[in-house]
């Protein structure tokens, strides 16, 4: 088994390309795309520009957590296309985390089965509309070096391969007996007598939910059969979170990304303290201003802490405040910063518990912290909603 806290993942060419396992993702990935006719070779006409790409890696892990592939994406710099003229429509839903941990808490109540499913080189099932040019990318090998990919499929990056690709999907579903849920897109449920069977899609990771395990297997083969798809089993990880299934319920946290967070701010050997709040209340102008430098790095971490807090219902009011000095941070909101981090130091595996022995219905509590706010006399305002006991 290998730990997720220590799969190590390239940030650029150059470094996976000292890799042996990275180099043959890249083969892989390319020999996909070749396969796939996503491209042409061809010469630039005059009147074209061709855009960049850049390898994206990451490692895929099984249900027990051990290394199942390591995966390299060839995704197109989409930033520099220009709208009109090589693409129109972009807008693509994908899941809510709301959704998601409303489907877990369902999933845990109604001990519905629970799986993951990948979609193999899902933007590759999408023709593309219109004339995209690409730079050659490294680690190919071919005869004229100066010539260009002439894009006949959707790739990742594009400005329009999203929405592509979930038409073509929801098309799919919708076929096969799936009616998309009205307050998010990315849901799609069956239902008939005493059976019930729920899509949740992000881009191309797709988690299914249901209370019979022959119907969940057959839209697996229909999909794998259509699209070309990896099934994982049961869910273990999905955008970022950690799900861990018992008796008792299922256990949902973020454990590897705070232990990224920490690594990446050098606060691994830090000591833990038991709160996240500060000590006193921050305003603007309390402490010195950061430099360039440290204030992008501040707003990174910042933003790094929104999304812990989808598992971590016991830091977004320390993280909620912290944002309101994303402007112009000074050393107090950064040293408030890193209390947060050295709480989470103390405690990086904790997170939601869903509970078997509960009951469906929604218990809603609110707080509210009158004219505390010191720069501009405002409330505060927090609400946390439960679906059991």
């Amino acid at each position: 088994m290998f730990p997720l806290s220590h799969s190590v993942e390239p940030q650029s060419y150059s470094e996976a390309s000292r890799d042996p396992d990275w180099i043959e993702a890249m083969n892989v990935e390319i020999k996909a795309l070749e396969l796939n006719n996503t491209w042409v070779l061809t010469d630039l006409p005059k009147h074209k520009s061709a855009i960049g790409y850049r390898w994206v890696y990451k490692v895929k892990h099984r249900s027990d957590s051990s290394i199942e592939r390591y995966k390299a994406k060839l995704v197109a710099k989409g930033y520099t296309q220009v709208k009109g003229h090589d693409y129109l429509d972009t807008f693509s839903p994908v899941a809510k985390l709301t959704t998601v941990r409303l489907l877990l808490a369902l999933a845990a109540i109604n001990q519905w089965y629970l799986k993951h499913l990948d979609v193999s080189n899902a933007f590759l099932h999408v023709h593309l509309h219109g004339e995209v040019y690409m730079d050659i990318p490294q680690g190919m090998k071919v005869a004229r070096p100066e010539q260009v990919c002439k894009l006949q499929r959707s790739l990742y990056g594009l400005k329009q391969a999203s929405r592509q690709w979930y038409a073509r999907l929801s098309s799919f579903l919708v076929s096969h007996g799936y009616k998309q849920c009205a307050s998010d897109h990315s849901l799609f449920i069956r239902h008939g007598s005493n059976r019930i069977f729920v899509l949740l899609v992000y881009v191309d990771d797709i988690v299914l939910l249901g209370n019979e395990l022959s119907k969940i297997q057959r839209i697996t083969y229909l999909l794998d059969d259509t699209l070309r798809i990896k099934d994982f089993g049961d869910l273990r990880h999905f955008l970022g979170f950690e799900v861990a299934r018992s008796s008792n319920g299922i256990n949902l946290c973020q454990r590897k990304y705070a232990l990224d967070i920490l690594n990446d701010s050098s606060m691994l050997g830090s000591k833990p303290m038991s709160t996240p709040d500060y000590i006193s209340k921050l305003h603007q102008h309390s402490g010195l201003l950061l430099s360039t430098e440290e204030a992008y790095s501040y707003r990174r971490l910042i933003g790094r802490l929104i999304y812990l807090t989808n598992a971590r219902p016991d830091i977004p009011y320390a993280v909620q405040h912290l944002c309101q000095f994303v402007t112009n941070p000074t050393s107090n909101h950064k040293q408030a910063a890193f209390q947060i981090l050295k709480y989470l130091k103390g405690t990086p595996g904790a997170g939601i518990f869903l509970f078997v022995a509960s009951t469906i219905h929604l218990n809603g509590f609110s707080n509210s912290d009158w004219v505390g706010y010191i720069d501009t006399r405002r409330f505060v305002t927090g609400y946390v909603v439960y679906i059991g006991d």
